[in-house]
């Protein structure tokens, strides 16, 4: 196997009239089976070979997760072309960017975005042609016309397992996006490699709920459950009661996450303990103490028996990996699921690596840990510092070919033959890797003290109080030295719960009080050179990426004031 059109077709080989991926609409789930997506992606690729479309031309898919978009990805590779999956969260001046920055000759676009795009499509001179889904739209040339195209094109493209196969545009912490150029082989090498470590076969089915354009659901929700044949569903929105309707009807064995979706589940089932009658929240309040004493003596399953009826409840009592990557997992969340019997792993990676660097392993996770590097990729720890902490470096297979048109970004990740993160971290005595913070939002004391921003809002995050917080480095008007301030988004919902019970009116007053005294805790807790002096409060939640990482860069220097 050396490009991506193989992996359909490794699937087909397993699966044929299984179904490959479904989504509900209506009240019905739309299905589509292996067969079918195999002979749409020959239809696609028999369509797009008709209209010149030469082998390493690209083409671009926007739309939120389902089916089509999918059989859009597999119909570029299979005619030999380069995909470059768009954030359907973004703006049209960016895909307009995009398209023109790719010389995309061709997208792919759900209904939804259709009419933004027709609105840029003059302004894009490489762009031939609009195919839109799942209905037919005016102004562009609908789905079914492409994917019932008859003639075929039987066979994919024949590729280079080194030849480029997706631009990946990165709408990450640091600011400008860059193309993430990878190759079939980083892909395939990091599919693979995931496979040796999680049991995963056609039996599994994956509910689908981040964003597909993503590189970790791209890669691990999406290319690795076909090359084993296994079941995708793809959750209808992200709108909680529809989401958690949708993952109740699947039962999935896998799904994959983002640490603010599992703090947001956790805490939901927290507010619904509360919510239990006395007894039943005594009798939970014992099971709890029970598994905390009986878990290390039979490998976690006490966990597993006492709270079968709530993982039953949320439709994960089938769940053999629940996922989480993209951003890095409080262990308190992790060590809540785990209590419950909830299977959780955390792992990390970059689009730059395809994305998977490290994971737990299930027999033997370490919550604090972004886990053991992948079997093919090497980690070290560039110019540790006397605690071991320096930058990590990754090299192996599924390291990118480079960022697209940017020789110079390029060059400026590379040393010698080392790909650099970016990411703090160090590596304990059995492997295992620890992440403590970005390179460039370190703050240095005068006296050459190291304070990780990220090691300080884990603790502020652990108040219910506080729904998001920022840790930052600002000059003091008056001394002209740097100070630890914090931006705090508050959880308004925690503070309603605490006026009830101290029969108080909410003021703007009383949440800077109750606020600062949150941050005494915390400051109590820290060395005197890592205590936040100051903060500021806002109103409504930080911009962030789409893993749902606050955008940084957009509150240092030079970015919104503080």
């Amino acid at each position: 196997m050396q490009k991506i059109a193989d992996i359909l077709v490794r699937g087909h080989s397993i699966s044929k009239d299984s179904m490959f991926a479904r989504i509900r609409r209506g009240k019905e789930f739309k299905v589509f089976t292996y067969s079918q997506a195999l002979d749409m992606a020959k239809s696609i690729g028999g369509y797009l070979k008709s209209k010149e479309f030469e082998k390493g031309d690209r083409a671009a898919i926007l739309g939120e997760n389902c089916p089509e978009w999918a059989i859009s990805y597999f119909g570029v590779q299979w005619a030999g072309g380069v995909c470059v999956p768009l954030d359907s969260r973004g703006l049209a001046d960016d895909w307009e960017h995009f398209l023109r920055h790719s010389e995309s000759k061709f997208i792919f676009v759900s209904n939804r975005y259709l009419n933004d795009i027709l609105e840029i499509k003059d302004k894009i001179d490489t762009l031939k042609e609009i195919i839109t889904f799942p209905e037919p739209r005016e102004g562009a040339v609908s789905f079914d016309e492409v994917t019932s195209f008859k003639d075929k094109l039987e066979l994919p493209v024949d590729r280079n397992p080194d030849d480029l196969a997706i631009i990946l545009y990165t709408s990450g912490t640091t600011g400008t996006p860059k193309g993430v150029m990878l190759s079939h082989k980083n892909i395939l090498a990091d599919i693979e490699a995931i496979l040796k470590i999680f049991d995963f076969n056609e039996n599994d089915h994956l509910f689908s709920v981040l964003p597909i354009h993503h590189v970790f659901e791209g890669t691990c929700g999406f290319l690795t459950p076909v090359y084993e044949g296994a079941k995708i569903t793809y959750a209808r929105s992200i709108k909680p009661n529809e989401m958690l309707e949708d993952l109740k009807d699947t039962r999935p064995t896998v799904f994959l996450v983002v640490p603010l979706l599992l703090e947001k589940l956790y805490l939901g089932l927290q507010k619904n303990i509360k919510k239990l009658p006395p007894l039943k929240k005594l009798v939970f309040g014992t099971l709890s103490v029970l598994t905390d004493v009986l878990n290390p003596l039979t490998g976690k399953k006490v966990s597993k028996i006492l709270f079968k009826s709530v993982r039953e409840k949320m439709g994960l009592d089938r769940a053999k990996y629940i996922i989480s990557g993209g951003a890095p997992l409080p262990p308190w969340v992790a060590k809540g699921f785990e209590k419950l019997g909830f299977p959780v792993f955390q792992g990390y990676g970059l689009s730059e690596t395809s994305p998977v660097v490290s994971v737990n392993p299930p027999k033997k996770p370490k919550h604090e840990s972004v886990g053991l590097p992948i079997p093919g990729v090497e980690v070290k720890i560039m110019e540790p510092d006397e605690n071991g902490i320096g930058e990590i470096a990754v090299k192996g297979d599924v390291v990118m070919l480079g960022y697209y048109k940017d020789k110079k970004a390029t060059e400026k990740v590379f040393r010698d033959g080392w790909f650099l993160t970016g990411d703090l971290g160090y590596i304990d005595k059995d492997g295992y890797i620890y992440i403590t913070g970005r390179k460039k939002s370190v703050i240095v004391t005068k006296g050459g003290k190291n304070i990780y921003p990220e090691e300080i809002e884990e603790k502020l995050l652990q108040s219910p109080l506080i729904k998001e917080c920022l840790v930052l480095g600002k000059i003091h008007p008056t001394t002209k030295t740097e100070i630890i301030h914090a931006i705090i988004y508050p959880d308004y919902e925690g503070i309603d719960n605490k006026a009830k019970e101290e029969n108080v009116e909410v003021t703007e007053d009383i949440i800077q009080t109750w606020i600062e005294k949150e941050i005494e805790k915390v400051n109590k807790k820290m060395a005197d050179y890592k205590r936040i002096k100051t903060f500021s409060l806002r109103d409504e939640e930080f911009p962030k990426t789409t893993t749902q990482k606050i955008k940084r860069y957009l509150f240092e220097e030079g970015g919104i004031e503080i």
